[in-house]
């Protein structure tokens, strides 16, 4: 194996060893710890890789639409409040905080791209690969590390606001830094991820809405800067074309979709059933999807969602009762023995049962219980 491979390869395999030690150990200072791991990996990347690949020509034309797309970006979000509201700021910083929050994010984000940059010239798959998956643990870390997430609602917020949404960018990010050096992806990165920390006020979006726009984001830099920059062959395979198109629209739809049921912030949602308290017709490990409550008529044996000491409970109706011209609902599991103490009033209803996925839940059980048993 030539010299400038091997140098190649260890650089490589060292920062992902290193960062995903990181996620895994760090805390609250997972973004300090990151940029002080990051820094000396970008110097060594600088002295001991040689440089490759010219920009395009167009670096300075995507540089500014990346600005002005993150600038856009920020504007629409500002304004949603408008119709969602708003609430005080608590990530705001002063003086005394920019350098245990901003500046380390900065840092990341700096380093990750200069190094990214690095690396995706070189023609590699492998230190390619490599590259993608440090600098989607770098961002994860630049908000929080596996140590602080203590049980499953945590590991989903986890999944859902951060590293899912890492994982998509980061293939516009690698794709942008090849042909168009590191800078356009410098510059959007710290618009869209700094602004947080200067507004005094910040807009009261659903965790699911903030989710799919930061989906979403990337999706749309890639089909803007592919569409005015890219070079497009003169002859292209139509079927294969049409094919890879139809792909992204369905992946797109599918993931948009899912995002929107697990939310539960829409007409539809999705529950998991953990218990068997319902085993026959619903059983442990099957998802079920559920219409929102918006005062539809309830009979006796209808399953319904119910809040019940801030949980989410999928019981069937036995009993319906009048008192003050206000319905109660008594309700029992299908399995259990008893009916369930107490009644259920309307506002207690979250939804009405529609239909269910048998035991495709399982796997998110199986991380629940590994999640709790670690505890």
């Amino acid at each position: 194996m030539a010299k400038d491979k091997k140098v190649l390869y260890i650089i490589s395999f060292l920062m992902f060893a290193v960062l995903l030690l990181a996620l895994i150990f760090s805390g609250e200072d997972s973004g300090v710890v990151t940029a002080c791991i990051l820094v000396p990996l970008t110097a060594l990347t600088y002295v001991m890789i040689k440089k490759g690949g010219a920009p395009s020509i167009n670096k300075k034309e995507v540089l500014l639409v990346s600005v002005l797309i993150g600038a856009i970006y920020i504007l629409l979000l500002q304004m949603s409040g408008t119709i969602f509201g708003y609430y005080h700021n608590p990530y705001m910083v002063t003086t005394k905080t920019i350098p245990s929050t901003v500046l380390p994010i900065a840092a990341i984000i700096v380093c990750t791209e200069l190094i990214r940059r690095a690396l995706v010239v070189q023609k590699n798959f492998l230190v390619s690969l490599l590259a993608y998956l440090s600098c989607v643990v770098a961002e994860a870390l630049s908000f929080s590390g596996l140590a602080n997430i203590s049980n499953m609602n945590n590991f989903m917020d986890f999944f859902g606001m951060t590293l899912f949404p890492a994982i998509i960018a980061n293939i516009y990010y690698h794709y942008s830094a090849k042909s168009y050096g590191a800078l356009p992806n410098i510059a959007f990165r710290f618009i869209i991820t700094l602004y947080v920390y200067f507004v005094p006020q910040v807009t009261a979006l659903s965790d699911a809405i903030v989710s799919m726009t930061k989906l979403a984001l990337p999706l749309i830099m890639l089909a803007t800067v592919s569409a005015l920059y890219e070079k497009k062959p003169k002859k292209l395979p139509k079927k294969a074309n049409k094919f890879t198109a139809v792909g992204l629209v369905f992946t797109l739809v599918v993931t948009v979709l899912v995002a929107m049921l697990v939310s539960c912030q829409f007409t539809y949602g999705a529950i998991v059933i953990a218990t068997g308290s319902m085993t026959g017709e619903i059983n442990k490990g099957d998802v079920i999807i559920y219409e929102e409550y918006t005062n539809q008529r309830i009979d006796e044996g209808q399953v319904i969602v119910f809040r019940q000491n801030d949980r989410r409970v999928i019981h069937r109706v036995v009993g319906i009762e009048m008192v003050d011209g206000e319905p109660r609902y008594y309700t029992k599991g299908d399995a259990n023995q008893s009916m369930d103490v107490g009644y259920r009033l309307e506002s207690d209803i979250v939804g009405l049962t529609d239909f269910k996925i048998a035991y495709i839940g399982y796997p998110t059980l199986w991380l629940r219980e590994l999640l709790e048993g670690s505890n």
